[in-house]
């Protein structure tokens, strides 16, 4: 029999056992009492036995009458922003909402619409066509620059002044307007910086998402 087939001797296989847990605890394995065993040489990396769960145990019922609440399907939102960050469309299931800062449609401290701006608004009184919306929100908002009274009063100005617009671009199309001014609450971005600011000042218009809009 040569030396390598010889049965090992107790004190061979102690030293053996005691190489494994050392090697085991240096990796920072757990061991259990037959990782150690003769047939077995590697040390197990869990010692808890899988948990079995019995499917008719009562715990796992409803109980009696009760019944699952119907599915429902999670709302996603989807946020596509401009390079400048100066116009962004959020979608859920449920709306459709368009933020424009101020400065892409009013001059400082004004409520007159610029030129530009008609084309901007153009392109949502077409969206608010597609989804057949009736109810149409308009938001004003500004940052907390000035007084809380003066950026009330212009923040509704300018919401006027979209809604204004709006209704002209929808041609006749009956909808119900809701127009707020905020001044400086609900903002967006920090107003202790210039750009955090700047996304603060905005004009939010929102409707009611169309079974056939996407």
């Amino acid at each position: 029999m040569s030396a390598a087939n010889a049965p090992r001797t107790p004190r061979a296989r102690a030293r053996s056992a005691a190489t494994v847990l050392a090697g085991a605890i240096a990796l920072g394995l757990s061991v259990t009492p037959h990782a150690l065993a003769d047939d077995n040489p590697y040390p197990s990396a869990s010692a808890a036995p899988p948990v079995k769960l019995d499917p008719k145990a009562p715990g796992l019922k409803l109980p009696a009458g009760a019944t699952l609440a119907p599915p429902k399907v999670l709302d996603i939102k989807s946020v596509v922003e401009d390079l400048g960050g100066e116009e962004r469309r959020e979608d859920t299931n449920s709306d459709v909402m368009f933020a424009l800062q101020s400065e892409v449609l009013f001059g400082k401290d004004s409520s007159k619409l610029n030129d530009a701006a008609k084309s901007r608004l153009a392109g949502i009184a077409a969206e608010i066509k597609k989804q057949n919306a009736t109810t149409v929100r308009v938001f004003g908002f500004t940052d907390n620059l000035g007084s809380h009274a003066h950026g009330v009063v212009l923040s509704k100005q300018r919401a006027n002044a979209v809604q204004q617009v709006l209704d002209q671009q929808l041609g006749g199309v009956s909808v119900q307007y809701q127009i707020r001014g905020y001044a400086e609450e609900f903002p967006i971005a920090d107003n202790s910086t210039e750009e955090g600011r700047k996304k603060n000042r905005r004009v939010e218009i929102s409707f009611p998402r169309g079974q056939s809009g996407n």
